[in-house]
């Protein structure tokens, strides 16, 4: 018989799960994997990434700090 329940937890998720991978930029991939970069942030990655060494996970963090945090902007 087929399994009826596997991939259930995923259907919870926003988007069932997927996204851009922060690290390899893969589009439209399941972020199931979280890892956790040397700063102590955690990050979701794909199945590639999942292994990925923590440079590069620090890079990804990097980026995504930078993002967030807008520049400020200069009134007159």
């Amino acid at each position: 018989m087929a399994k009826s329940k596997r991939g259930r937890a995923i259907w919870n998720l926003p988007s069932h799960g997927r996204g851009t991978c922060p690290v390899c930029k893969a589009t439209r991939i399941k972020l199931l994997y979280t890892r956790t970069a040397s700063d102590g942030k955690s990050v979701k990655v794909c199945k590639r990434c999942s292994a990925a060494p923590v440079s590069r996970l620090d890079e990804a963090t990097a980026e995504i700090k930078a993002v967030e945090s807008p520049k400020p902007v200069m009134s007159r």
